[in-house]
């Protein structure tokens, strides 16, 4: 979507793209609590990438903006954040033991995971093996 802002100051108009919220919104959310997991992710039409992660985790810093870049192109991709810090009860479910964690769900079950930093190839591999089996 564009959209055309006239700024006071300056009298000159500008152009600036924008997304609709519900754009963004069905590509990459965070994960706030277990029943807006089971609502985001268990019960998805589409794939979803889990990524726990911490604010704290140097790691994590990297993995996150990587897996939102690689999954831009994508419609038929979600990806979700969980901050193991506020998500205990995720955590212990999934029985996640280090972060960087990614799961990938289709269906409700967890169908590939890996641990800790990984370089493109492998988060590449993972989206084209999400996306094969629709």
């Amino acid at each position: 979507m564009l959209r055309i802002f006239r700024s006071s100051v300056l009298g000159e108009r500008f152009i600036r793209k924008t997304f609709s919220f519900s754009a963004v919104a069905a590509k990459k959310f965070v994960i706030k609590d277990h029943y807006e997991f089971d609502q985001k992710v268990i019960n998805s039409e589409n794939p979803v990438i889990v990524n726990f992660h911490a604010e704290w985790c140097d790691p994590c810093k990297i993995l996150t903006p990587k897996m939102a870049e690689l999954l831009g192109p994508s419609e038929e991709i979600d990806l979700a954040i969980v901050d193991v810090d506020n998500n205990a009860d995720l955590v212990q479910t999934f029985e996640v033991k280090a972060v960087p964690a990614v799961l990938a769900f289709r269906n409700g079950v967890v169908v590939d995971k890996f641990i800790g930093l990984v370089d493109a190839n492998m988060i590449e591999s993972l989206i084209e093996k999400l996306a094969k089996k629709k």
